[in-house]
């Protein structure tokens, strides 16, 4: 997988159904992918996330950066969502 910015999210969890419109404009105004893996419904998605969780979060939402290392853990505002995605 070489997408470096990745959410991962459960179906049904309502702060990660908060964070979907902070995405989608990152995304647009930012001009950048994060890459969305349900891991509720999807044990391949939930294997991927432990790999990349080490055990930081063991929740969703969970915001990985495979080119930083950085992750954020629960939901959060749109500033630190952009700071995170863009390598800060």
């Amino acid at each position: 997988m070489s997408e470096e910015l990745l959410e991962f999210y459960g179906a049904e969890c309502a702060p990660c159904i908060e964070m979907k419109p902070l995405i989608e404009r990152l995304e647009k105004e930012e001009k950048i992918k994060i890459t969305r893996m349900e891991v509720w419904h999807s044990r391949e998605n939930a294997e991927v996330m432990s790999k990349c969780d080490k055990g930081y979060c063991g929740g969703v939402p969970f915001f990985f950066n495979k080119k930083t290392g950085k992750w954020i853990c629960g939901s959060t505002g749109y500033e630190n969502l952009k700071k995170w995605a863009l390598g800060g």
